[in-house]
């Protein structure tokens, strides 16, 4: 007879990420490499703001301000409940069982589908309980503004669908996108690292810092400045994607070992 290879299996609370091998870096940085990728908005925040970027940061860290944070529900929701549950389910716990069946490449992108879609619903409710209008709603999701004509033709090719309907379909195509790609993002670092703290505080940071505002941007002031740093952010954060997700950095990732050989996302 043929020996087989049984292999232990990680533990459970190991397998969802939550352990104590290479925390401190999984937890730097992927942090580190998401700020690379937001250096444009980071960059427009400092010139807009009007006492300097090290005096929001100090404004922002101080105990009064760290106090009425944390009485804040809605703050709470949006940067620690949101970023720890959802991580927990889409990425600790969907990725486990994609993993074996798919394999980790595949399985980065096919988890975030369903992140994507959990999300649908926030466009449909702000409208239907009338807390905002389309237009606020595009500003806060993208800070864009959408030409009418681009409603004209989607309009054409949906008949029988009202212009409310058709700016209805296409938040929610655009919400569902970016969530999903930013799914993809977290579920390569949670493979990559092995960690959930990861994935949790680049969550956390992204609903802070919100959609970039290229609208904005593009007729600022300082338009070229920030256009290259948007450029350099983009640049730098496709250049130091795997060297600061490498699985050396975090000790043997749990994840990967559900395979027998390593792949792709895992190597």
């Amino acid at each position: 007879m043929r020996a087989v290879e049984v292999r232990p299996s990680p533990p459970l609370l190991a397998l969802l990420g939550i352990r104590i091998e290479g925390s401190v870096p999984a937890a730097v940085l992927p942090l580190i490499l998401t700020m690379v990728l937001f250096l444009g908005p980071l960059t427009q925040m400092a010139m807009d703001s009007p006492k300097g970027l090290l005096y929001e940061v100090k404004s922002g860290l101080s105990l009064k301000n760290v106090a009425d944070c944390l009485r804040d529900l809605c703050w709470l929701r949006s940067h620690v409940v949101a970023p720890l549950t959802e991580e927990l389910v889409f990425r600790a716990s969907m990725l486990p069982i994609l993993v074996p069946c798919t394999g980790p490449t595949a399985a980065v992108f096919i988890a975030p589908l369903f992140f994507g879609v959990a999300h649908f619903h926030h466009v449909i409710e702000q409208l239907r309980f009338g807390h905002d209008s389309v237009r606020d709603i595009l500003a806060c999701a993208g800070k864009m503004s959408c030409s009418k004509c681009e409603y004209v033709c989607l309009l054409s090719i949906l008949p029988g669908m009202s212009e409310l309907s058709v700016m209805v379909f296409c938040l929610s195509m655009f919400q569902f996108s970016y969530t999903s790609v930013f799914g993809a993002y977290t579920a390569f670092i949670f493979t990559r690292t092995g960690h959930l703290v990861g994935p949790v505080l680049c969550h956390s940071f992204c609903n802070w810092m919100g959609f970039p505002a290229l609208g904005s941007a593009l007729q600022h002031p300082q338009r070229p400045v920030l256009m290259l740093c948007y450029e350099l952010g983009l640049l730098l954060f496709v250049l130091l994607l795997f060297p600061l997700t490498d699985p050396l950095l975090f000790g043997i990732t749990p994840i990967c070992s559900l395979i027998l050989e390593p792949r792709s996302a895992c190597s």
